[in-house]
């Protein structure tokens, strides 16, 4: 990821130093020093990942079977014109933006050159999730369900697939993927997990999460653990509305949290939020991607991460049913995220946040708080 950010960082350092003769002491933070040359714009932008669609405000759609059917394969003009004021820290790419290894490299050899030196994402855990290896052009190894890997008992069989993923996903050119999901399937009646989560004994998961993200990281593809706090106790489907768990933090403790804190303890570097309510945590029904107590209190506070925290999908059904993409990116910003995942409407999700700093609501600090973790994962 360093190599791929050095044409961005360069840019920056030119254009500081093009206004002013005078030589410049070299930074003893690289990190430091790129947050200072960035404009309010260029931080903002990358605290968005947005999906492809989402750069051609022409694009309209409803369902994911829209999306499907527009078969996005390319960065088309629009895309590329909405980029030059809208800079994004990242692109995710979803199993209808990729249709074979030729079209797949071109297409990622443009989003290379978009305006916020956006890294690549992907969803690829194996098994239903898998973008790539559910595609018959792509000839890689297929994997039949977390849970059947969990049920085998041992952990090297996790490492073996986390790594096995990441090595092709590394050959085609992504940066990261947003696996392995670290949810304990506790609720047979769960309709969205299900077989994506190792097991149903945090015991039995916990070193299998553990395992996957070595496995990605040995093969240079940083791992994202999902869904905090926890959507494996929910009957409902948050792509398409409100869905909770009625547990208490204490619960959690004992059973979610156990695959989690294994995840942090490893170091993992992204946690993915759950657009879940968790009323008997909260006091209310507010999703955890909106909820400081839950991101704030207990994943920073309690459990004590300190690297990056990412939405899950904000188009996803439990956010846009109550909120707007405006009200959806400066609240989930305010409660504590890093990176706001895919927004409904872009560009009016940056424009409030651009205008929430500006006013007031959100500070300047609080921003760049944010962009300093996304800066250290881009430069490793």
């Amino acid at each position: 990821m360093k190599k791929l950010f050095t044409l961005l960082i360069c840019s920056w350092i030119f254009a500081a130093c093009s206004n002013d003769d005078t030589p410049t002491v070299p930074p003893t933070d690289e990190v430091e020093a790129l947050l200072q040359k960035m404009t309010l714009r260029e931080k903002v932008g990358q605290l968005f990942y947005v999906r492809l669609e989402s750069l051609d405000p022409s694009i309209e759609w409803t369902t994911y079977d829209d999306l499907a059917r527009m078969n996005i394969l390319k960065v088309t003009e629009n895309m590329k014109r909405t980029n030059e004021n809208y800079p994004v820290g990242g692109i995710i790419l979803y199993a209808w933006n990729i249709d074979n290894e030729t079209q797949l490299a071109s297409i990622i050899t443009d989003i290379r050159t978009l305006n916020g030196s956006p890294l690549l994402c992907i969803d690829e855990e194996g098994g239903r999730v898998a973008r790539i290896a559910n595609n018959p052009n792509f000839n890689v190894k297929k994997y039949e369900s977390m849970a059947a890997i969990g049920a085998t008992g041992d952990p090297q069989n996790a490492y073996e697939c986390g790594n096995t993923i990441g090595t092709y996903l590394k050959r085609y050119g992504f940066d990261i993927d947003f696996a392995p999901v670290a949810d304990v399937n506790t609720n047979p009646e769960n309709v969205i997990i299900g077989a994506r989560a190792f097991s149903d004994d945090p015991a039995v998961a916990a070193p299998m999460v553990t395992n996957y993200l070595q496995g990605l990281k040995d093969a240079g593809i940083t791992g994202c653990i999902k869904h905090f706090p926890g959507h494996g106790d929910t009957k409902a489907d948050t792509h398409f509305g409100y869905a909770s768990t009625q547990k208490t933090w204490e619960e959690m403790m004992n059973c979610e949290m156990v695959t989690f804190r294994a995840g942090i303890q490893w170091g993992c570097q992204l946690i993915m939020t759950a657009h879940i309510g968790a009323p008997n945590v909260t006091g209310s029904d507010v999703p955890s991607t909106m909820s400081p107590i839950i991101l704030q209190d207990k994943l920073r506070g309690e459990l004590g991460y300190q690297n990056i925290i990412i939405t899950d999908g904000m188009e996803m059904g439990a956010i846009t049913q109550q909120y707007t993409s405006a009200e959806a990116a400066v609240g989930s910003i305010k409660a504590g995220v890093d990176i706001v995942l895919g927004p409904r409407y872009f560009t009016e999700a940056f424009d409030a946040v651009m205008a929430a700093v500006n006013n007031g609501t959100i500070s300047e600090e609080r921003i760049n708080q944010s962009v300093r973790r996304i800066l250290k994962l881009k430069l490793q």
